[in-house]
């Protein structure tokens, strides 16, 4: 079975977000660092080159495949910020219309100012989120 390439790195985590070239990413990945950081209690770590992420849950799916990934997780993009794992709640999809200007797919929203959206509905959202993770974690 393939391994999984996203996998938990030294990187600095600072030194990535100070490294990102337009000033909007920049403040809006330090900004959801933040967020982020406050609803899972855990701090931020790099999975591999471009993925920030929070805590980690091991996962084992019904075909045998399992690893390791972020409770929640962002990456500041060219054309957006992918926010990972909000989507973890059963009751998500509902704040999604409250949450403000944003798209989605693969599981995983998308962003391209965080001044397009609630943030209040994206903490609830994040909150939600690692609680519903945590809760259903293999150990």
């Amino acid at each position: 079975m393939a391994e999984n390439k996203t996998k938990a790195t030294k990187v600095s985590v600072p030194a990535f977000i100070a490294a990102l070239t337009d000033p909007t990413r920049r403040a809006d990945a330090k900004t959801i660092v933040k967020l982020m950081q406050e609803a899972s209690g855990e701090k931020a770590t790099m999975w591999g080159p471009s993925i920030v992420g929070f805590g980690s849950y091991h996962y084992k799916y019904e075909s045998g495949r399992e690893g390791d990934m972020p409770i929640v997780a962002f990456s500041p993009r060219k054309a957006a910020t992918i926010l990972y794992g909000l989507n973890g709640a059963s009751d998500s999809k509902a704040l999604l219309p409250k949450l403000g200007k944003h798209t989605t797919g693969g599981g995983c929203i998308y962003v391209k100012k965080l001044a397009d959206v609630d943030q209040k509905v994206l903490a609830t959202m994040i909150v939600k989120s690692v609680k519903a993770t945590l809760a259903r974690r293999v150990s």
